[in-house]
């Protein structure tokens, strides 16, 4: 698989961008699991024009990391014009995604993002823009099956966004009257991949929550990779058993090696940032994670757990509370 002069393994398992999730040291973690390429958090182009430090720092890039590819959305055609010229000449990111997918109403309900479906000539005018203002850069486009179920758009919109110049699409199976609810529909995601007029790689999103069903989208709808969104909280690892199970090697990991997974991923949100900022930061992945699902009678541990303040404590309940009850509910 190729996004412009990017070179990715067949069946590529990529990180899918996710606000306030996918910074570098989630997108590290993530890599060295597994995942083929890693997309950044969500930067807005109009807080990157006008220099906002919090959206700034989001370009950062570590090489460990590359191939990176870093997400730009916004409503303006010059502001994502000149915001990608802006993260090319600053991150030198492998690839420059465009994000015309998210369906949260502080995006879509200002036009941008998943907003961009109810207007596909300004869509197709700002995809031209930002492709033709980094010439040396792969641009590609995340998007949706389209606004409602009654505009599902995403065959005829696919042919005018390669047209436009992007050297791939990642089509989430869900319309943005959707958000995230019911199941991804990953039937059109296929029949885009059939079309003989689609020459470029089509990644596959949406409900990818287990190996099993990732080799399925794979060998039912033909897509060149899919990407792993929401199944990664809590549970970086996923991508290891993804990439292992394809390549028919064992791929369950046992109770200690994903317990120490997660000590990882709390030591590095905590060295990347400070201790209270860090645990605030990695929470929602421990209360995400699968590993402590099902576990008799854990509310007042879960409780203690994202209550902790500091590493010590929170290593603590994980070595002393919490594994050993994996360890009889096992047995």
């Amino acid at each position: 698989m190729r996004i412009g002069n990017i070179l990715l393994p067949e069946q590529a398992v990529l990180l899918a961008p996710m606000e306030d999730v996918t910074d570098i040291g989630f997108r590290l973690l993530c890599r060295q699991l597994g995942a083929d390429m890693v997309y950044s958090e969500f930067v807005a182009s109009d807080a990157l024009v006008r220099q906002v430090g919090r959206t700034l720092e989001k370009l950062q890039v570590s090489a460990e990391e590359r191939p990176v590819a870093i997400q730009i959305y916004g409503r303006f055609v010059d502001t994502m014009r000149e915001a990608a010229q802006m993260v090319v000449e600053q991150a030198h990111p492998d690839v420059l995604d465009i994000n015309f997918g998210c369906p949260v109403k502080r995006v879509a309900g200002k036009g941008a993002g998943a907003g961009m479906l109810q207007n596909i000539p300004l869509m197709l005018e700002m995809t031209k823009a930002v492709v033709n203002a980094v010439p040396g850069t792969p641009v590609t486009v995340k998007t949706r099956l389209g606004w409602d179920n009654d505009h599902r758009i995403i065959v005829d919109l696919a042919e005018q966004l390669q047209d436009c110049g992007i050297q791939a699409l990642t089509i989430h199976g869900r319309t943005r009257a959707q958000m995230y609810t019911g199941e991804a529909d990953w039937t059109l995601i296929g029949k885009v991949k059939e079309n003989p007029r689609m020459h470029i790689p089509i990644i596959g999103n949406g409900d990818i929550t287990t190996a099993k069903r990732a080799k399925e989208c794979f060998e039912r709808y033909g897509v060149d990779a899919v990407m792993v969104g929401r199944a990664s909280f809590g549970r970086p690892w996923i991508f290891h058993e993804i990439k292992n199970y394809l390549a028919g090697k064992p791929f369950e990991l046992s109770t200690q090696e994903k317990m120490d997974i997660l000590k990882q991923q709390v030591k590095t949100s905590t060295d990347r940032l400070d201790e209270y900022r860090g645990i605030l930061h990695v929470r929602r992945h421990l209360a995400a994670t699968p590993l402590f699902k099902g576990i008799p009678d854990f509310r007042e541990t879960r409780i203690r757990l994202l209550r902790a303040e500091m590493v010590d404590e929170i290593f603590h309940i994980m070595d002393h509370d919490i594994m050993p009850r994996l360890s009889e509910q096992r047995l």
